[in-house]
């Protein structure tokens, strides 16, 4: 049984598709996936691990990295690199209707990990708008569902639906789309 648990934590590590309850927050699992109604909390800098407010972000700045965090227990969940999370607040008058549908009050949030190789996608183009990954000049357009507009990423940035709760951003659901990256045994 002990060996069994320990496989399972691997796989979720490695971000591979297991079934929902091999990843629930309440094992205390800090690689578990987001859940509805985690919180979002600051990756870096001064304030990791502080809840993150729809103010906090200045509409058209860059990106925000953000981890979930279970509500309940205070767990956050950055033991996998693939609940990495990047916010952006834009003016939803631009958005799609699918990334309109996920937003809340202009922030969205996507993977922070390219789906090309893995690379963090730390850039981020203002006067256009879109988050670039710097490894391979991938481009991504957050207010249409983080769509690939260039570069080799071979598909979009899984979105993650978002509410706010008592003022601070929260996970509205599951991430949507395919959450990870090309193997190097892929490219």
């Amino acid at each position: 049984m002990r060996g069994r648990r320990r496989l399972l934590q691997v796989l979720a590590g490695l971000g591979l598709g297991l079934p929902r309850f091999a990843l629930r927050a309440d094992t205390g699992d800090a690689t578990a996936a987001p859940e509805e109604n985690d919180r979002l909390v600051f990756a870096f800098g001064r304030r990791a691990g502080e809840p993150i407010a729809a103010a906090d972000l200045e509409v058209g700045a860059k990106q925000v990295f953000a981890y979930p965090q279970d509500a309940a227990t205070g767990l956050i969940k950055n033991g996998s690199r693939l609940n990495q999370v990047v916010l952006v607040r834009l003016d939803p008058a631009g958005f799609t209707a699918q990334t309109l549908a996920r937003a809340a009050e202009g922030v969205v949030a996507y993977s922070g990990v390219c789906s090309h190789t893995g690379c963090d996608v730390t850039d981020w183009f203002a006067d256009v708008r879109r988050f670039k990954c710097p490894c391979h000049e991938s481009e991504f357009d957050p207010s249409d569902a983080a769509r690939v507009i260039g570069g080799p990423a071979p598909w979009q940035l899984a979105a993650l639906p978002l509410k706010i709760v008592d003022g601070k951003l929260v996970v509205a659901g599951a991430f949507e789309g395919r959450l990870g990256f090309l193997q190097a045994d892929q490219l």
